[in-house]
């Protein structure tokens, strides 16, 4: 009797979990399996809009991939999504680095100006696109008003119509969008940092430099990759802000490749091509996430070993 009473409430605790996972796995089928599955499956037919809601899908095979690639509007938007991320995510981190150990030590009304900063991560994308494109509107943009204002009108500017300076304007509202979320993580790893390691390099002789060297850098290296990583994954495939700003333009100088995806989709109708471009934009996030991943499993195991 005992076996038998030792082996029921395991097979209950069992069957409860399963129920009180069902509810998520249930959510993932339908909002993430199913999508990406029928996605999948558009990226080799050929879908047209009639064709959309019926059934009358002719297979195609790897047909939409090579015509994305051959496509130069593609490259064009791969390069573009690589600028836009790789200066974005440089300036995001070291702002949001330095003012991490700004607010890592306590002054007065720190806890407010850290509050305040945490405002740009807080509004929605579109409200935060809207702002920067009347800030750097050529006629009535608040950034020319303040060079005017200051003496500097000369360096006034039609920053988002100008192809040259357009894709700089929406890397600039993308920055402000990033900083806090970066600054946020890396001031929690600022604060695991024990401080008798510093009061130790202190009495040795070790000026603020070699403090932040030696100490700072190699401690804050775990947190410093999770941060790029997750900012890569999203900065990679950003679309509302890009959207909102330029619509791509002028002159497909801030056309990244969520973008590109979206017109290949909506504006010209090729469901295919569209759902194969949108399979190749998560190349770049997927990769970055498995990354990610392997990261932390080999984090915890090399932690549990120690």
């Amino acid at each position: 009797m005992r076996p038998h009473r030792s082996r029921q409430p395991s097979s209950r605790r069992r069957r409860a979990g399963y129920l009180f996972c069902l509810p998520g796995m249930t959510f993932l089928a339908l909002f993430l399996a199913y999508p990406l599955f029928y996605n999948v499956r558009t990226s080799v037919h050929d879908v047209r809009l009639s064709q959309l809601l019926g059934r009358s899908w002719q297979f195609n095979g790897l047909d939409n991939y090579r015509a994305v690639l051959d496509d130069p509007a593609f490259w064009h938007s791969v390069r573009l999504s690589v600028v836009f991320t790789l200066g974005s995510l440089v300036f995001q981190f070291s702002i949001g680095f330095a003012l991490a150990l700004l607010f890592a030590r306590p002054f007065p009304l720190g806890g407010l100006l850290r509050s305040l900063l945490l405002v740009a991560w807080l509004l929605p994308p579109v409200v935060s696109g809207t702002l920067f494109r009347w800030l750097l509107d050529a006629e009535s943009g608040a950034y020319n008003a303040l060079l005017e204002a200051v003496g500097l009108g000369s360096l006034s500017h039609d920053w988002l119509t100008d192809p040259s300076t357009s894709l700089a304007g929406v890397v600039f509202a993308n920055i402000w969008v990033g900083v806090p979320f970066n600054m946020l993580l890396l001031l929690v790893g600022l604060h695991t940092i024990d401080p008798q390691l510093y009061e130790a390099a202190a009495i040795d002789g070790a000026g603020p430099w070699q403090r932040f060297r030696r100490i700072t850098l190699p401690l804050m290296r775990p947190v410093s990759v999770t941060v790029l990583l997750l900012g890569l994954i999203y900065t990679f495939k950003v679309f509302d802000t890009v959207f909102v700003m330029t619509g791509g333009g002028p002159v497909d100088s801030t056309r990244v490749l969520s973008l590109y995806v979206y017109e290949v989709f909506f504006r010209f109708f090729r469901f295919g091509q569209g759902a194969a471009a949108g399979l190749l934009l998560l190349v770049v996030p997927l990769l970055a996430g498995v990354f990610y991943v392997r990261r932390l499993r080999r984090e915890e195991t090399t932690g549990g070993a120690a």
